[in-house]
């Protein structure tokens, strides 16, 4: 897989790209990242990238001809262009699941007041990571950029996502480690029998337990209580 970042702000990526998992995953060629600094494209003598709306307004707009240069630069046949925005819909579980079959993904990040609307021409979707406002779009692409590698072959071990959070619309069961206990806090007696049946079905009512505390929504209507 191919990953395109489109980006004022490259260095903000520094520490994401030469940390943990996804640092591995680079360098075992399970993903290729690449940053493109969409400001060098700019025609301007000052690289301006941004300019005021018409019809008049505050803040500073994206124009829109960096903007495709860049994107023609790095643009494949195969290539998946998302647009990262507040409009857009919402990042999900589901979501990272089918961008994970991609072979090749651009990601624009906006920032100022957003984008020239002619953008949308461009681009094959726009996805947003929530129901709120960042400075930039630097952020947004890290956290797709992860959830998305980690899925991929090689990446991670299999069974650590299989039963994760937000598999079959259900968060995680409890996990614990040693001690066996720790200041009163016992782990459960279940855990320690060795019956993987047992074990196995408890995790899965904890499972439902949990989700219908914390995210009763992802649920359904039609799911009934324990």
């Amino acid at each position: 897989m191919r990953i395109d970042i489109l980006t004022l702000f490259p260095k903000m990526f520094e520490g994401f790209l030469t940390e943990s998992i996804i640092k591995r995953a680079i360098e075992k060629k399970i993903v290729e990242i690449n940053l493109l600094n969409f400001r060098e494209f700019s025609k301007l003598n000052n690289n301006q990238v941004d300019d005021t709306p018409y019809g008049g307004g505050s803040g500073m707009v994206l124009m829109i001809e960096p903007l495709v240069l860049a994107l023609e630069k790095v643009k494949k046949e195969n290539s998946k262009v998302i647009l990262l925005s507040p409009q857009g819909q919402t990042f999900t579980q589901e979501k990272a699941i089918s961008l994970k079959k991609e072979s090749h993904l651009i990601l624009i990040c906006g920032h100022y007041e957003g984008f020239d609307e002619r953008i949308k021409h461009y681009i094959d979707e726009e996805i947003s990571i929530g129901d709120y406002v960042l400075t930039g779009g630097e952020i947004p692409a890290m956290i797709i950029s992860d959830a998305v590698i980690r899925l991929r072959d090689g990446v991670i071990k299999k069974e650590s996502y299989l039963e994760e959070s937000f598999t079959n619309n259900l968060l995680d069961y409890p996990t614990y480690t040693k001690p066996r206990e720790f200041r009163g806090l016992k782990v459960p007696d279940v855990l320690l029998s060795g019956d993987h049946k047992k074990i196995a079905e408890w995790r899965k009512e904890e499972q439902i337990r949990i989700t219908e505390e914390k995210r009763k929504d992802l649920l359904g209507e039609d799911h009934g209580s324990l």
